[in-house]
This record gives C-alpha cells, structure tokens and sequence, in this order.
C-alpha cells in the first residue's frame, strides 16, 4: 500500500486559484482513457483524505453530491454537512492517527491526499507520503494554493504526455 498525492497544477506552481477555484482545470483538454490519467488511478485507492478548501470547492462544483465510494476523510477546522449516504468523516488535528485509520479502511488498496498542498505536506512531515504524482497543465495562475509548500527531495519514476499536460510521477525520498 501506498500513500499518493495525486494532483493537478498549474506551470507557475498553483493547484488552485486565490479564491480556491479549480475552474482554471477544467478548460484544459485531458485524455481520461490516456496516461496517467485520474480514472486509472482511482481504480487503485482505497480511501481518501481532502482539506476542507478542496471538499467545499468538490460539494459546490457538484451541486452537493458526493461522487466517490471510498472512506472520506475531510481535515477541516469547524463542521461541514455530509452528503447522505457519504462515509465522509470530519475531523482535524494530526494527520498520524487519521492516517492509521485509512489504512486500516482501504484494505488492501492505496491512499489518495486529494488537495490541499498543505495536507499533503502535513502527510510528507510525519514520513507517511509515498508518491507525488502532478498533471502540468498548460496555464499559469499568477497567485493562490501552492502546489506543496515545502521542501521535499523527489525522484522521477515515471512521465507521460496526456493531450495537453505534462504528467510526473515521482517518489518521496526520505531524509537519511
């Protein structure tokens, strides 16, 4: 089992916009049958962790569905309503326990850091992110969510182009 951020980013280093929009995504043109692709890589996750910006933008952008099937858990500092039917958690605080339990939730299966890049992070500091994967798409933003705002040291262990991004795939190396 593996720990991924899986993500999307602008060229300037964005995954979101100042007002936390993921609209700017949307217009790009993706292969989702092609490389790398977020369909592929779902099929492999067993349970799911969101900052509360990213869970907020995901409930407004589809009109208050909830679309996965995966344990949920949702890092957030006040409440948030849970679509019914959901197995959507909220919680906040330290990522270690939170992790615990996914694990323990996904079986056999991965885990997937949807968004923020702080989340993922607070995932990399406590030593439990394995794998970053970006899909580069062709826009700058200017401003707004970093991609991962802290230093890590990554290696490359795969790439592809998908229509109009650039998609990396690329593990955590742990300090020694």
């Amino acid at each position: 089992m593996a720990t991924h951020y899986y993500t999307a980013s602008s060229l300037d280093g964005f995954i979101a916009t100042t007002e936390h929009s993921l609209d700017w995504l949307l217009r790009q043109e993706i292969d989702m049958e092609g490389p790398m692709a977020y369909p592929e890589f779902e099929k492999r996750i067993g349970a799911l962790a969101l900052g509360a910006s990213t869970f907020d933008w995901v409930m407004r952008h589809e009109g208050g569905v909830w679309g996965y099937t995966q344990p949920t858990w949702v890092f957030a500092h006040g409440s948030r309503e849970v679509p019914q039917g959901a197995d959507v958690r909220i919680v906040s605080g330290d990522v270690a326990p939170v992790h615990a339990e996914m694990l323990s939730a996904a079986g056999d299966k991965d885990l997937w850091i949807v968004g923020g890049g702080d989340l993922a992070g607070q995932f990399a500091d406590a030593g439990l992110l394995d794998e970053v994967w970006v899909q580069y798409a062709p826009v700058t933003l200017g401003a707004g969510a970093p991609l991962l705002p802290r230093e890590l040291d990554l290696e490359l262990i795969d790439f592809a182009r998908n229509q109009s991004f650039l998609c990396g795939r690329y593990r955590v190396l742990r300090p020694e």
